[in-house]
């Protein structure tokens, strides 16, 4: 894997989506400490329409109505 400053990553923009078209991953440095803090990667299958209900029937929730809550243990406080 490629990692680039942001610099770089300026300069040369238009080859570097042509290597991430290519399947490769680029790592973006930051700062003068040049630390990763992002990744630009290929979008794999993007035709294929998403699953829905892939998590039906291992999750369930309830609905409360008129919960009796008050305001500091909604903000966690």
């Amino acid at each position: 894997m490629k990692a680039l400053t942001v610099a770089e990553i300026k300069t040369h923009f238009s080859d570097i989506l042509v290597q991430v078209k290519n399947g490769e991953s680029i790592k973006i440095l930051y700062g003068k400490s040049k630390r990763p803090v992002a990744m630009i990667v290929p979008i794999k299958n993007i035709d294929t329409p998403r699953q829905i209900g892939i998590l039906n029937g291992k999750a369930t929730f309830n609905i409360i109505e008129n919960p009796k809550i008050t305001e500091e243990e909604f903000l966690g406080i």
